[in-house]
């Protein structure tokens, strides 16, 4: 006799379990990220600025070294993100859009200008787990910024002269970071302004109380964008204020001078990671 609907055979042999991320299943539905490749598209704010060189040297991971001709420079990114895989995940925005907020330091791996990511916010499950695949240390937050809209209105926010933007991450209840840009000019080579490979550090520690001291993973990894696209980049005069908060140090790059800020749109794909360095090796 068949089993009653919704209830698994009495005897089973050895199932073959699936997913690209935990929980793994036998259908593989319930996994957090899918498999790549990864699509993105988005609206983001950039806000520029300066901090102090010893505080970013000192949250620089085994390989990475100061770029002492950046002064402390870096980069506070807002995004506005929609997501797909390969099962039109886009059409379930509850799951797959997000936002997100992180921060960017100009560093030098083996001599080659990058940015390294030291903190970094999201506000969806599916994109944390992806980030930790990836090496982004990424924490739960609460991500807004102003949205640009086509109808004519007071509150469109249009991409033109005089527009005004704001953004701002929170987590826990407190705000950790709110910034403001007003457009001033459209912006006609964004390679001129973003250029530098993003590094990361790609670490899961071990709970077993022998080897605590002893992570299974601590890589060097680099983030890979297929068919990068950035466009309608706009600058602008900015403000960014990052304050003291209880249970985080991410103040520590609170901002000694602000330069540009800036409005664009950016999209890519995601296939691939580069492994530049393992620790544990």
């Amino acid at each position: 006799m068949a089993p009653a609907a919704g209830t698994l055979p009495s005897k089973m042999g050895p199932q073959m379990l699936h997913g690209f991320s935990v929980p793994l299943t036998p259908q593989g539905k319930s996994a957090l990220a899918s498999p790549p490749p990864w699509h993105y598209s988005s609206d983001c704010i950039a806000i520029e600025f300066w901090t102090s060189p010893a505080a970013i040297a000192a949250l620089l991971p085994p390989g990475v070294t100061p770029d002492e001709r950046s002064q402390g420079r870096a980069f506070f990114w807002f995004l506005d993100w929609q997501f797909t895989a390969s099962n039109d995940e886009l059409t379930d925005p509850a799951r797959y859009q997000y936002r997100e907020a992180f921060v960017l330091v100009e560093a030098l791996f083996e001599r080659t200008p990058i940015n390294y990511c030291p903190y970094i916010f999201v506000d969806n499950d599916a994109a944390i787990a992806r980030g930790w695949a990836q090496g982004f240390p990424k924490k739960y937050g609460s991500i807004y910024q102003t949205r640009t809209f086509s109808a004519p209105s007071a509150a469109a926010a249009p991409l033109a002269k005089g527009s005004r933007f704001g953004a701002s991450v929170a987590a826990h209840g407190e705000r950790l970071a709110t910034a403001r840009l007003q457009l001033e000019e459209r912006v006609g080579d964004p390679a001129k302004v973003f250029n530098r490979p993003t590094v990361m550090r790609r670490y899961f520690p071990q709970l077993a109380a022998a080897r605590q001291t002893k992570p299974p993973v601590d890589e060097l990894t680099m983030s890979l964008t297929d068919n990068l696209a950035i466009v309608d980049v706009w600058a602008g005069s900015a403000e960014l204020a990052i304050p003291e908060v209880h249970g985080e140090d991410m103040h520590v790059l609170a901002p000694v001078r602000v330069g540009r800020g800036y409005r664009l749109g950016m999209s890519y794909s995601v296939t691939d990671l580069r492994i530049l360095k393992n620790n544990v090796a």
